[in-house]
């Protein structure tokens, strides 16, 4: 599976966009412009996208690398 079919599945499943996943992530202070805020790791984010929005592993991976920076 491509990384933007990850990205596509993860918006059919939760509603939001990758961007609304990020700009959430910020607010909740697990990321920043530059990537991940520092000292938050992964792990973190998943388990607040498995908590919040019941993701699997794979497709919470998925938002991390765009909030990392992959864009494709």
């Amino acid at each position: 599976m491509s990384f933007q079919a990850y990205l596509d599945n993860v918006r059919t499943k939760t509603g939001q966009s990758a961007d609304d996943l990020r700009a959430q992530a910020t607010q909740k202070g697990l990321a920043d412009d530059a990537g991940l805020a520092p000292g938050v790791k992964a792990g973190a984010v998943i388990d607040w996208l498995k908590a919040d929005y019941g993701l699997g592993h794979g497709h919470a991976m998925s938002v991390v690398a765009f909030i990392k920076g992959k864009r494709s």
